[in-house]
């Protein structure tokens, strides 16, 4: 594990941060999910499940659930990557708040690069690096105990950076001016996220308590816009994932792996306090 020289957790909220995800390391969602084919997420899945997984032998029933969210969350990183443009085996990613380090193996399958990621839980990036390691990439696969709004990274050092349902932890302004800092001129920004709606999300109680379950502070829409457009990023694609992320929650709410979180998820998205987004902006 490379360590910067100073802890790069300066503030009482990022240390409750990550003090979550050292604690929940035993999460029963990703951890079973990603031991179906060793690329482990912390994000949700997009696409119509094959629904038929809920028939057949009841034995098997439980596994072949846990499959079938497993193909959405992978379904999820992969529409990500497609919007990442065109990458060449010599440039270098960034996976900002990079988690156990599945879509950064996946970027790395499919592109040939280096990619670095940075996480402020210290367990995350030990069991990303553990993983690349074990698949062999641990050359162009690098996770870093690093703050995301200070990673440390050169100035225009990146042909792409993507965050990944990470960006409810941090000030918009501060790590947009961070991307902006290290991406290239045409570099390229994805971002996926939920995001509140800007008249009725700050007053929904479900949105509420995606906040107080995985202490963080959900964004409005809007603010994600404002931000970019303040650092010279600007949007070429957006896309609304709400609808395609529904049946996700739908089949989860019905597996062993529920954590009780799923119907806040499901009534802020269907009651529209709540949005999923993908946006894709380059450098200008």
């Amino acid at each position: 594990m490379i360590t910067t020289a100073a802890s790069p957790l300066r503030t009482d909220f990022e240390r409750s941060v990550a003090d979550y995800w050292n604690t929940h390391r035993i999460d029963p969602v990703n951890l079973r999910l990603g031991e179906v084919d060793g690329l482990y997420h912390h994000h949700y899945g997009v696409g119509e499940p094959d629904w038929s997984v809920l028939d057949g032998p009841a034995e098997t029933r439980e596994q072949r659930i846990i499959t079938e969210l497993h193909r959405l969350e992978n379904a999820q990183a992969d529409l990500l990557l497609d919007h990442l443009g065109p990458i060449k085996s010599t440039d270098v990613l960034l996976d900002a708040g990079s988690g156990r380090g599945g879509t950064s193996i996946m970027a790395n399958a499919r592109f040939g690069c280096q990619i670095d990621g940075v996480s402020i839980s210290d367990y995350q990036v030990g069991f990303a690096n553990e993983q690349a390691a074990l698949r062999g990439v641990g050359d162009k696969v690098r996770f870093h105990f690093r703050n995301m709004l200070h990673s440390g990274f050169g100035d225009g050092s990146r042909q792409a950076i993507w965050t990944n349902e990470t960006t409810m932890y941090v000030d918009l302004y501060d790590l947009y001016a961070e991307f902006a800092r290290m991406l290239r001129f045409g570099g390229r920004y994805v971002c996926v996220t939920g995001c509140a709606n800007d008249v009725t999300g700050r007053r929904s109680k479900p949105v509420s308590r995606i906040n107080e379950h995985y202490t963080c502070d959900i964004h409005p829409r809007s603010e994600y816009f404002k931000a970019l457009a303040a650092h010279g990023l600007v949007p070429i694609n957006v896309v609304d994932l709400t609808a395609a992320t529904i049946p996700y929650w739908e089949m989860r709410a019905r597996s062993e792996v529920a954590t009780g979180i799923e119907e806040a998820f499901l009534t802020a998205y269907k009651e529209g306090s709540f949005h999923y987004l993908l946006i894709a902006a380059d450098r200008v």
